[in-house]
């Protein structure tokens, strides 16, 4: 049933007063939001947008009524019958009596009076054969002719009712790297590839001689004199990461630029889609060859996890490893839709599923604890955990759209073409922090 613009109103109230309570709670907290209250939070701005924009709609849709009002009642639209039977305008003013209809046209003509003349007492017979004259109409009303009858008929035209977000998949690993910015075409940044810790008690020096050099891991072969302290070491390697270029673009006449609203809007919202579904991509499998990125899965260095046992066991071991060897916090993990799939159909000996079943939420939200992020950017088969936080994406240049009819003949045509580029460079700055997963058996 339609809502009011009341109603309406009160919706959008609502939902912004929840939307508010949320940001509030995460700022009173001093902390970011949770996944929960991210997607809580877009949902009550969705519903709030589309209440807005029914309230405009609604409003649109008043102004016209009224003006149709005002001018129907010159063209005699919104006349009425008066007491004594006689047409008149709401202004008052009196029309003549309205043609007949073509119903009433037929049964008054020659030909249908002549037609009643074959039948005998007003009837015809069960089996008599009767054949009239052709009915004087000028010309055939028909509905597919915008000449005749079709000129009433009016498109039922439904737009994009979709977004376009229907065919692009949601992108969330911008969301657990640490995000950066650099004015330059290149970054050098140090990379940690080992750290040894030889930290030790150490005794008092019993002797101003020196003693031994110490032998491995900073055992001593002679520390008669003591006091000596064990060395430890890291290791560090620069890495320059090269700011790259992503682009794309699309031809589109100036015509429909102009005499479509939402087609400008439509493009626009693919392409700058389109660059951030390749950052993702070149982020986890860039091979560093031509003008791609060092993606997580071709950085040496990262840790390994062959499969054991089961899913569950696999994927918490290589949380493990992120913990014992890689002495960083794992904040999530990376997995395509196949696999997520899989984990949310496990059950246990009594066919009860780990994860809810069809009516819980599945391991899209968590896994041991940790957020995951499902993403096509990963292969089936694959998956990643670690601390992403020690992997940084270096914006140089944001997103942007350009529209230009200067492409080959593109002016002469009326054609535009509208151009959308980003540039940024990806690093890792802790590769052991990162372990990959084999999730086959």
């Amino acid at each position: 049933m339609p809502q009011t613009i009341k109603e309406l109103s009160e919706e959008m109230k609502d939902h912004l007063l929840k939307a508010q309570a949320i940001a509030k709670a995460a700022e009173e907290g001093d902390r970011d939001f949770t996944p929960e209250e991210a997607a809580q939070l877009r949902e009550h701005m969705s519903k709030a947008t589309a209440a807005k924009a029914a309230i405009e709609e609604r409003k649109g849709n008043d102004e016209l009524k009224a003006t149709l009002a005002q001018l129907g009642d010159d063209i005699a639209l919104n006349a009425k019958t008066d007491k004594d039977g006689k047409r008149q305008t709401a202004s008052g003013f009196h029309l003549p009596d309205k043609a007949k209809s073509l119903g009433e046209q037929f049964t008054e003509s020659t030909e249908y009076k002549a037609l009643l003349a074959q039948a005998p007492n007003g009837q015809f017979a069960k089996n008599q054969r009767v054949q009239s004259e052709m009915v004087g109409f000028k010309s055939l009303v028909t509905g597919g002719s915008d000449t005749s009858g079709g000129a009433l008929v009016t498109n039922d035209y439904r737009g994009l009712a979709v977004g376009l977000d229907v065919f692009q998949r949601p992108l969330r690993l911008r969301d657990v790297v640490t995000p950066g910015t650099t004015t330059s075409d290149t970054v050098e940044y140090v990379r940690v590839t080992s750290v040894t810790n030889a930290a030790a008690p150490v005794p008092e020096a019993t002797s101003s001689a020196a003693p031994t050099a110490p032998g491995g891991a900073g055992a001593l072969v002679n520390n008669a004199g003591g006091g000596y302290k064990p060395e430890s070491g890291m290791a560090l390697a620069k890495i320059t990461a090269a700011v790259k270029t992503i682009a794309h673009w699309m031809p589109a006449t100036k015509r429909a630029l102009s005499d479509a609203a939402q087609v400008r809007t439509l493009i626009d919202a693919f392409l700058m889609y389109g660059l951030e579904e390749e950052l993702e991509d070149q982020m986890i499998q860039g091979d560093n060859t031509g003008e791609n990125f060092e993606g997580l899965s071709n950085v040496s260095g990262t840790q390994s996890q062959a499969w054991d046992t089961d899913l569950l066991t696999t994927a918490r071991k290589a949380k493990t490893k992120v913990r014992t060897v890689g002495r960083s916090i794992a904040n999530a993990y990376l997995l395509h839709p196949v696999d997520v799939e899989s984990f949310d159909l496990l059950q246990d000996n009594e066919r009860r599923y780990y994860f809810g079943g069809p009516a819980g939420a599945g391991t899209a939200q968590t896994l041991w604890g940790l957020p995951v992020v499902e993403t096509e950017a990963v292969p089936q088969g694959t998956g990643y955990v670690g601390d992403f936080r020690k992997a940084v994406l270096w914006d140089r240049e944001q997103a942007t759209v350009q529209v230009t009819d200067s492409h080959l003949d593109f002016f002469v045509r009326n054609l535009v073409a509208i151009l959308a580029e980003m540039r940024a460079a990806f690093g890792v700055l802790q590769p052991s922090a990162f372990v990959e997963i084999d999730l086959t058996a």
